[in-house]
């Protein structure tokens, strides 16, 4: 019954923000195409996300699909109103909600006859990742590390020993390891969790597509309903025994 009522009384404030504020009927999305999550095409996990985040509230979604950081100019400079798949408070000038709306999962892909790394031993390894992702700011202790410009060669630079581990997103890791004619001399090893993020432009239309997005996930995971999107997908659900966002 508190549930049912903590419910009732997000619904209400939800509609009086609603009501008050002068909500677009579009939300315009800067996102990099990953594979069966934000694809160029429309489908994907987090598409389906939110979707069910803005549509019912009457707002529909419109996606530009470009590399990562060019989503980060687009918003910065405020031609579109958010960027997907942003880390908490990675980039200048951008806005960020309390709401995650799901968790990265961080791992390590290097030779499988090299130590499997851990979270607290990374920062002794030689890193590399992808030129635009601020690793360095949420994995503890990291000195050495590669910014590279794109992700093919990257078996290449493990293989020669330019680069201890490879740093990405499970997806991304699993996409490279399957450039490989022989995949039994790597290994991926899962270090950390990372709540993902829209980053919301500075201006009136963003801040109340932001306030919108706060409102309707707190509604969301209350009520349970992202729930079955990630299991549709098959994927682990990020608010499991939580009702509250990962910053207060």
């Amino acid at each position: 019954m508190v549930r049912r009522g903590c419910w009732i009384v997000l619904f209400a404030l939800f509609c009086s923000v609603v009501r008050a504020a002068e909500v677009p009927a579009v939300i315009q999305l800067a996102s990099e195409d990953w594979e069966d999550y934000t694809a160029a095409d429309g489908h994907g996990m987090a598409w389906d996300i939110l979707r069910e985040v803005f549509e019912p509230a009457g707002v529909k979604l419109k996606i530009s699909t470009v590399p990562y950081t060019r989503s980060i100019g687009l918003v910065q400079l405020k031609e579109v109103d958010a960027m997907v798949g942003s880390y908490r408070d990675e980039v200048e000038g951008v806005l960020y909600p309390k709401w995650n709306f799901d968790s990265d999962h961080i791992y390590a892909l290097g030779l499988a006859g090299t130590p499997t790394p851990t979270l607290a031993t990374l920062g002794k390894y030689r890193l590399a990742w992808v030129r635009g992702y601020r690793y360095d700011k949420y994995l503890p202790d990291i000195k050495n590390f590669t910014q590279i410009e794109r992700r093919q060669g990257i078996l290449g630079m493990l293989k020669q020993g330019r680069a201890d581990f490879y740093i990405d997103a499970q997806t991304e890791v699993d996409a490279v390891v399957r450039e490989a004619k022989d995949v039994k001399p790597y290994r991926s090893t899962h270090v950390a969790e990372l709540p993902l993020y829209l980053g919301f432009a500075d201006t009136p239309q963003a801040r109340s597509l932001m306030a919108l997005y706060d409102l309707r996930m707190a509604l969301l995971v209350s009520s349970g309903k992202l729930k079955p999107i990630f299991e549709r997908w098959q994927e682990p659900y990020p608010f499991e025994g939580s009702a509250k966002p990962a910053v207060e």
